[in-house]
């Protein structure tokens, strides 16, 4: 039997029990045991990290021959050899929230992206602690375990709202505005960017701002966001790029309105 287009919904379920199987046996047995190190860039990585890519990829090897693969945990040079070659190329962070994961922070996931023509067709995120699973197709919706997500029926107004807020890379008089006169009511920072795009994108949160994060850090999360009717740019208005490893910053909104009343705020205080 033909293995599904992962761009079906067919194809879609398929990843998802492939994730899930991957995590559940790779990461959740080694949450609060597992030791680490710290890597050139000065982020850690874990047995959990390494063990996730390899199993992951060598699965999406097999089922899909013809597509590309791509993990944060390869070397630089593999990487941008992998990127835009071919039908398309996965885009995998096989943990993100390493630091979360290492501390006993439940906050963590994997983050797994198709990429073709230079945009995310596929995305999916995979938090292990809830056993949530965020997806994406192109053009036909996000759901969160198999239950369409759809924005809130009632939307703060900006004062109101709750923004997740990368403070560590944002840079000149920016971080000083959101400490002392931020334009929205309430502020966190989890430590996962895949899971922070989802948990916008389910209306848990309603503003993001992120300094720069890496293409795997936003390539599934930010189509999940746009497919659930969310909006995202970087911090100077621009498109989010997917044919580049990063760094990229991030702007995003649950609506177009809170988009621009957010980006108008952040552009007069920048």
């Amino acid at each position: 039997m033909a293995c599904p287009d992962p761009c079906t919904p067919a194809g879609l379920a398929l990843l998802e029990d492939m994730v899930r199987g991957v995590a559940e046996r790779e990461i959740m047995p080694r949450f609060g045991v597992s030791g680490s190190h710290v890597k050139d860039d000065g982020s850690l990585v874990t047995a959990a990290d390494t063990a996730v890519q390899e199993a992951l990829l060598a699965q999406l090897k097999v089922l899909w021959p013809d597509l590309t693969l791509m993990g944060e945990e390869m070397g630089e040079a593999e990487q941008y050899a992998s990127l835009g070659s071919g039908h398309g190329t996965w885009c995998l962070d096989p943990l993100d929230g390493t630091t979360n994961f290492v501390n006993g922070l439940p906050f963590f996931a994997v983050s797994l992206a198709l990429l073709q023509g230079g945009e995310p067709v596929v995305g999916l995120v995979y938090d292990p602690s809830r056993r949530e699973c965020f997806s994406a197709l192109a053009r036909h919706g996000a759901w969160l375990n198999g239950t369409p997500l759809q924005r809130p029926a009632r939307i703060p107004a900006l004062r109101r709202c709750v923004a997740l807020v990368d403070f560590k890379r944002l840079r000149g008089r920016l971080p000083g505005r959101l400490g002392v006169d931020p334009p929205y009511g309430s502020q966190r920072s989890y430590g996962s960017c895949a899971l922070d795009w989802c948990w916008i994108a389910a209306g848990r949160a309603h503003l993001y701002l992120h300094g720069g994060q890496k293409l795997w850090d936003y390539a599934a999360g930010s189509l999940i966001l746009r497919e659930a009717g969310g909006i995202a740019r970087t911090l100077e208005g621009d498109f989010l790029t997917y044919e580049r490893l990063g760094p990229s910053s991030a702007v995003a909104a649950l609506t177009d309105d809170l988009y621009e009343a957010w980006q108008a705020w952040i552009v007069h205080n920048a």
